[in-house]
């Protein structure tokens, strides 16, 4: 009964420290990169205005597809690198409403955050990171709650506690047990 206690607990922390480790990872490596790095052909980004209101709203976490130029269609929410304005060097996700081929196989995109009365300044497909995909539930909530300082302790620092905590007294134990086992030997030989 104790190896299979033990089993699902070491099964459980490396499912802890795996989430932990990518989910940090995959931050990271947009937030350092700028997001000009992609994982797989997908990036994850994070809404932080109201502009796509009611399909997205604040906080959620989106994952975007590199995807053709060619298969965006219009009303497809896209994301991309602002270049002008109040854009400028900023993630944006709006819907497409408009696409102009300005050349054979050459497209710029017309979009508009879905709450917004304006048009965006026109994008053109180099600006382009991916067509979203998927707004992720799950990842949205655990950015809600890492996003405050409590939750970021509670969510990243209290499992990886947890596990550093544990290894410890597991291996404590497995000393003391194999110290009394050297002693049980000595007395029964005696």
């Amino acid at each position: 009964m104790k190896k299979v206690i033990k089993i699902i607990k070491n099964i459980f922390n490396v499912l802890v420290v795996t989430f932990v480790i990518f989910f940090v990872l995959v931050v990271c490596l947009q937030r350092f990169s700028d997001n000009k790095l992609s994982i797989f052909s997908y990036r994850m980004f994070t809404v932080v205005s109201g502009s796509m209101e009611p399909k997205y709203n604040i906080g959620d976490v989106l994952i975007a597809k590199e995807v053709e130029p060619s298969e965006i269609k219009i009303g497809d929410p896209i994301s991309y690198l602002g270049k002008v304005g109040q854009f400028k060097d900023r993630v944006i996700t709006h819907e497409v409403i408009e696409i102009e081929e300005y050349e054979p196989g050459k497209y710029k995109f017309h979009t508009k955050g879905l709450s917004n009365i304006v048009e965006d300044p026109i994008v053109d497909e180099t600006q382009l990171y991916g067509k979203v995909i998927y707004k992720t539930v799950i990842l949205s909530f655990i950015y809600s709650i890492v996003s405050k300082p409590i939750g970021m302790f509670i969510l990243v620092l209290v499992p990886i506690m947890y596990i550093i905590i544990s290894e410890i007294i597991i291996t404590l134990v497995e000393k003391e047990e194999k110290r009394r086992g050297i002693k049980k030997e000595t007395k029964e030989d005696k």
